[in-house]
């Protein structure tokens, strides 16, 4: 059966009025603190919407396994393809390349994060896949693997394309990605400019407004076009936090940039980051059934830090849950139930926790004289033997 234990974690002091509802104006959003792993904000964050040049963070990704898996370095050289030129000359984001043009790994990254190149996506789909349209295919089922769900890529670039979709989730947890798994890396997304062969100085400034604000952030590409929008995936450290976030929708690039800032200024201002249970730290009991203990402490293994917002007046509330009671024998460290706390305006967090010590069998005559208190219990209160 399952026991359910409520108590209140008072070490966090209080918590929290419910979190002043942030207003955008972008048609989907969604705000993530990665430091303690809390989606601050989603609105219709699974819906489906052109992405723009924000899908080019799927083909760096690409890139950037291709690079970890050994299958090319930051030397190799890739080739310059009719379509590549095309996409060159075609009035998009470019980073001016031309057939005799033999750009590196190294070239290709600046150009498609600072420059967004639309043909140097182009060179890297081509160099990995043979064809834009086999690696498109190759980024659909990828991005599945990693839990993007409702991306669909018709092309490397985010070229306009009805078939071409993304979330605002999933380009969250895609930049999640890339800053977790890809640190070696990650800084080129902060580069304000580049230019490949000193070609078109016009375009060598990274579009990323944010980037000169002042406000921590570092990353990670922004897109447009006429039916997706302005849209920005974004991401910013303050302090020991880090959040990221990605919008879409909105009607200018002041208006991205503006509303970028503002995401930042909520998420790092209204909430605190607090240490609410320290490692080993016992924050219930659960029952024990024939043990030598009668309980065991339960505790969270590592220390367990969560978001509250800025106000605070009230106690958090949690609940412990398990299926009990526990049954000897019972190891320390042994995850045994978990810990669901509530704070107001945010989702629930669910933690495991551990037994807090070591719990031995009970010897014969206790499991006997246990054994025969259950029977007289399920007696007094009037159940029928087993059968």
């Amino acid at each position: 059966m399952f026991r359910h234990l409520h108590l209140a974690l008072i070490i966090l002091l209080a918590a929290a009025l419910p979190v002043r509802a942030f207003e955008t104006q972008a048609t989907a959003a969604w705000v993530y603190d990665m430091t303690t792993q809390t989606v601050l904000m989603d609105k219709n964050g699974d819906m489906p919407v052109p992405p723009a040049s924000m899908s080019k963070l799927m083909t760096i990704n690409m890139l950037f396994e291709a690079l970890r898996d050994g299958r090319v370095t930051m030397d190799t050289a890739f080739a310059v393809s009719d379509r590549a030129v095309q996409m060159t000359r075609a009035g998009g984001s470019t980073m001016m390349l031309q057939h005799n043009d033999r750009p590196t790994v190294r070239d290709l990254i600046p150009g498609m994060v600072v420059n967004s190149g639309n043909d140097a996506c182009v060179v890297v789909a081509e160099g990995l896949a043979g064809t834009e349209d086999a690696f498109a295919r190759q980024m659909t089922e990828r991005a599945k693997a990693l839990g993007m769900t409702a991306s669909v890529f018709a092309n490397a670039s985010g070229w306009p394309d009805p078939s071409q979709r993304m979330s605002m989730r999933d380009l969250g947890l895609l930049a999640n990605r890339l800053i977790q798994e890809f640190p070696e890396y990650y800084p080129v997304f902060g580069e304000t400019e580049y230019m490949y062969k000193e070609r078109s100085p016009d375009n060598r400034f990274n579009r990323n407004p944010l980037l000169k604000m002042g406000i921590g952030a570092d990353g990670l590409k922004t897109g447009h076009t006429s039916e997706a929008g302005y849209g920005l995936v974004g991401s910013a450290k303050q302090g020991d936090r880090r959040v990221i976030f990605a919008i879409t929708g909105l009607t200018s690039d002041k208006a991205r940039a503006e509303e970028a800032e503002r995401i930042i200024a909520w998420a790092f201002r209204q909430f605190a980051e607090k240490t609410v249970a320290k490692a080993g730290t016992r924050v219930a009991e659960a029952e024990v059934f024939l043990g030598e203990d009668e309980v065991v402490g339960l505790a969270p293994a590592e220390d367990l830090t969560l978001l509250v917002p800025a106000l605070v007046q009230e106690t958090v509330a949690a609940e412990v849950v398990y299926t009990g009671p526990l049954v000897a024998p019972i190891a320390k460290g042994t995850p045994v139930a978990t810990l669901i706390i509530k704070v107001p305006g945010l989702p629930d967090r669910s933690v495991s926790l551990v037994a807090e010590s070591d719990v031995a069998k009970a010897g014969f005559f206790r499991r006997i004289s246990t054994a025969a208190g259950v029977l007289w219990r399920r007696h007094v209160a009037g159940e029928a033997p087993a059968t």
